[in-house]
C-alpha cells in the first residue's frame, strides 16, 4: 500500500539547526542489509509538533523526486514530495500526526522515473522533541531518526492510542515512583498499575496510582517483586480499573530513540536480591530483579 502524505501545515514550521548533533544509534534495531553508498543525505530537522523535515543539502538528481518510507517487514510505503528552497536545498516534511505503524522505517530518495535508494544520514536538530506535550491528543506518534547497523538512515516510529507517558522516576529504598500523564483517556478512581512478568508466566503484582485529570503518580512496592526471585517485570497502566484499556508505561516525547543505552537508575538491595527499573530498547518502563553475585573470597 502506497500513500501520499500532506506536508503544507509543517514545511514552515521547522527551524534551522544552530548546534547540530550526530545521530544516536539504536543498537537494538533490526539490521538492514547493506547496500551500495548514494550520494545524498538528509538532515532532520523536528519542530514542537513532532514534525519531521528531510533537508537534502546536495540534491542533483531529486528535483520533482520524493522522499520514500519503507516499512521494515511489512508491506506499507509513504511518499513525501520534495520541494525546492530558493536554489539550495530539496526538503520533504512528514507531519508529526502521521500515523505511521510502530516500528522501523527505512528511509529512500526517488529521483523522477528512477529506482528507490537508501538515504545516508546527515546531522540533526530534534530538540524541539524534549518534553514535547501533544495536549488533547488521542493518539500519540513519534517519529524518531537514527542510524541503522549499515550506516542507513531509519526512522523508529511509535503509535499508541491510547498512550501513558513515563514521566519522572524516583526510587528510594523499598519503593519506586513514577509521575506521568495519560493520552487519549482520563484515570478514574478504579485506576491501578500491573507489574507483570515479562516471560508470560506468573500473577501480576498490582501498584497503587493516585492522580488528578490526566496526570498520574504510581508507586511500586519493591517487596512483592522481590518476593518472586529473579525476575524482569512489564509495567502497565490500567487507567479504568479491570474492564477498561490495558496501556503499556513508556517514555516516548523526547529526542531519544533508546532510553535503555542512556538511563540507570539506583538499585534496591534486600536478601541478596537486587530491584531495579529500567527502559527496555523500545522505551518502555519496566522492572528487573536480579540475584546480588557474592562478594568475592579475598582469600581465594
Amino acid at each position: 500500500m502506497k500513500t501520499t502524505a500532506s506536508t503544507t501545515t509543517t514545511a514552515s514550521t521547522a527551524t534551522t539547526a544552530t548546534t547540530p548533533a550526530p545521530r544516536r544509534p539504536a543498537d537494538a534495531a533490526p539490521a538492514a542489509r547493506p547496500e551500495a553508498r548514494v550520494p545524498w543525505s538528509a538532515s532532520c530537522v523536528a519542530d514542537a509538533t513532532g514534525a519531521l523535515a528531510f533537508v537534502v543539502a546536495l540534491p542533483e538528481g531529486l528535483t520533482g523526486g520524493h522522499l520514500l518510507l519503507r516499512q521494515r517487514g511489512g508491506g506499507e510505503e509513504v511518499l513525501l514530495p520534495f520541494t525546492a528552497t530558493g536554489h539550495g536545498p530539496l526538503r520533504a516534511v512528514l507531519p508529526g500526526d502521521t500515523p505511521l505503524a510502530e516500528g522501523h522505517w527505512e528511509v529512500h530518495a526517488q529521483a523522477p522515473g528512477g529506482e528507490p535508494v537508501r538515504l545516508r544520514p546527515g546531522l540533526d536538530d530534534l530538540r524541539a522533541l524534549v518534553d514535547r506535550d501533544p495536549e488533547g491528543a488521542d493518539a500519540v506518534a513519534v517519529h524518531l531518526p537514527y542510524t541503522s547497523k549499515y550506516g542507513n538512515l531509519s526512522l523508529r516510529t511509535w503509535l499508541r492510542a491510547p498512550h501513558a507517558e513515563a514521566g519522572a522516576v524516583h526510587v528510594e529504598p523499598g519503593e519506586t515512583t513514577v509521575r506521568g500523564r495519560c493520552y487519549g483517556i482520563v484515570p478514574t478512581p478504579a485506576a491501578y498499575a500491573e507489574l507483570r512478568p515479562a516471560e508470560g508466566e506468573g500473577e501480576p503484582v498490582r501498584a497503587q496510582v493516585t492522580g488528578e485529570g490526566p496526570d498520574f503518580r504510581l508507586r511500586i512496592a519493591h517487596a512483592p517483586l522481590l518476593a518472586h526471585g529473579p525476575r524482569q517485570w512489564q509495567v502497565r497502566l490500567r487507567p479504568e480499573g479491570e474492564g477498561g484499556p490495558d496501556i503499556r508505561l513508556a517514555r516516548l516525547l523526547d529526542d531519544l530513540v533508546d532510553r535503555h543505552a542512556v538511563f540507570t537508575y539506583p538499585a534496591t538491595v534486600h536478601e541478596g536480591l537486587r530491584a531495579r527499573p529500567y527502559y527496555s530498547g523500545a522505551n518502555n518502563l519496566a522492572f528487573r530483579v536480579t540475584a546480588v553475585a557474592p562478594a568475592a573470597d579475598p582469600a581465594g
